[in-house]
């Protein structure tokens, strides 16, 4: 059995590789490594799943595992995101928690994020102390122990838990709903099928808003939807927006840990400039701290903090890196390119629920235009295009590709000087200008993807195709 924790968890093709023998073999593990560090208190997990086909089913199967084990579960009783059930393990003051997800992934897999004490993910030693205890109970032959779900219910073992409440008490402390309501915008929310339903939509009412909802019916094939939120997956957000003249298009993941956003042309809002605007925002409202990114997010962070005199911090892709910083710096904003954006005085877990109420409350209080806000701040600090390639190549050693790749430095890319050289996750190329290439093998697929940032669309491309050259030269296969 080949299950290792990637960058945010173990994901797997539903009937393939996630089946409920490997779940409750993994749930066993996580029993195991909590028992061993128990103070002799009987632990307590949060349990919770998104909305993916027999997700309930896989996260009663854990709750089970967990309970036959002598560990108190309190299991979600519907379909929650990810960040209320992260929230639930802090409010419970549980030893840690278990959401079953496969997150943005397509409709064919499904997952298991492991959480911490504090609410974010599980950091890396943490996880790696499960793989090992996993793979010695296959090699041992232990059968995971089991105790049937209303036995454990029955026994005081598992309780039922609505997650919201909690969550959306801790959200009100962080979000202006005053201001939300005085903006009165236009907004459509768009869960992708997924686990937001019901709580980004929720809480703009409770702030005094009519959002337009898409996408907020139970659909474990998600529609044939990708509950992914970028900009080629959110065509019909973009049409209603545009056509009716909206103010604001807001979506989640499949598990609401990230956020998307359109402006009211229709212009996709990617994650680079959201963060780019909760940092302009929060500094105007007079907060301070560091700022935290992975090698892959824009360069405008950068800017901004230089402005600002906070210091940066760039991290590998995974929001568990951010996570660790968060517990050990004061950190004003952390975030990746993919949407997993935490701040100040929330867990440190990337939120694209909270972070969709506090985009509505910086444009509701700045003016009502998203599009012309971020134009203000790239006038000032010059202005910035973003593109991903992703390529399925053929296994290849990541390690010698990067080793490669660091040995024959080029000296300029797309007739710009190459003035620095990352290689913390991948090999990033930083130019002169502030334009940057990033070529990072995927930590779970033959995928090799390239980044590039640049300050206009066409350099952008440019500098994606010098990438590709660069790694077909090593790799010596086309891309």
């Amino acid at each position: 059995m080949s299950i290792r924790f990637g960058t945010d968890g173990w994901r797997a093709v539903i009937s393939e590789e996630f089946t409920f023998s490997n779940v409750r073999h993994v749930a066993q593990a996580i029993a195991d490594v909590t028992l061993e560090d128990a103070d002799g208190e009987s632990p307590l997990f949060v349990v919770g799943y998104d909305t993916r086909f027999l997700s309930d089913r896989y996260a009663a199967a854990v709750a089970e595992v967990l309970a036959a084990n002598g560990i108190r579960v309190q299991l979600c009783r519907q379909f929650a995101p990810t960040p209320a059930v992260s929230y639930a393990v802090v409010a419970a003051d549980a030893d840690g928690g278990v959401m079953l997800t496969a997150s943005h992934n397509p409709p064919r897999y499904n997952g298991i994020k492991l959480k911490a004490a504090f609410g974010g993910g599980a950091l890396p030693a943490q996880t790696r102390n499960v793989e090992t205890r996993l793979q010695e109970n296959l090699r041992d032959g232990r059968e995971p122990l089991v105790l049937e779900l209303e036995q454990a219910r029955r026994r005081g073992l598992v309780e039922d838990l609505d997650p919201y409440p909690a969550y959306a008490a801790h959200v009100r402390r962080l979000v202006d709903f005053d201001a939300i309501a005085r903006g009165g915008l236009k907004v459509a929310v768009d869960a992708m099928y997924g686990a937001g339903m019901g709580y980004t939509d929720r809480l703009l009412r409770e702030a005094g808003l009519e959002p337009m909802i898409l996408h907020h019916e139970l659909n474990p094939g998600f529609g044939g939807l990708h509950p992914e939120p970028i900009e080629r997956h959110l065509h019909r957000l973009i049409e209603e927006v545009r056509e009716k003249g909206l103010d604001l298009g807001l979506a989640t993941d499949g598990d609401a840990d990230r956020i998307g956003a359109v402006g009211p042309s229709g212009r996709f809002i990617d994650p680079h400039c959201i963060m780019t605007l909760l940092l302009e925002y929060l500094l105007q409202q007079g907060h301070r701290g560091a700022v935290v990114k992975t090698v892959s997010t824009t360069q405008m962070l950068n800017l901004l903090a230089d402005e600002n005199d906070l210091p940066v911090f760039e991290t590998p892709v995974g929001f568990n890196h951010i996570s660790e910083l968060m517990l050990q710096e004061d950190v004003l904003i952390g975030g990746e390119e993919s949407g997993g954006i935490s701040v100040k005085g929330h867990i440190p877990e990337g939120d694209g629920i909270l972070m969709s109420l506090l985009v509505t409350e910086l444009v509701s209080k700045q003016g009502g235009d998203v599009e012309a806000l971020l134009r203000g701040i790239m006038d000032r600090i010059g202005h910035f295009a973003y593109a991903r390639h992703d390529f399925r190549v053929r296994a290849f050693s990541k390690a010698e590709l990067v080793a490669s790749l660091i040995a024959a430095p080029p000296s300029e890319l797309a007739g710009r000087q190459v003035n620095e050289l990352n290689a913390s996750d991948g090999v990033k190329y930083i130019l002169a200008d502030n334009s940057w290439l990033l070529i990072r093998p995927s930590g779970t697929e033959p995928v090799l993807r390239v980044y590039a940032e640049a300050r206009d669309a066409q350099t952008v491309q440019e500098l994606l195709s010098a990438g590709a050259k660069l790694v077909q030269s090593v790799l010596k296969v086309p891309v």
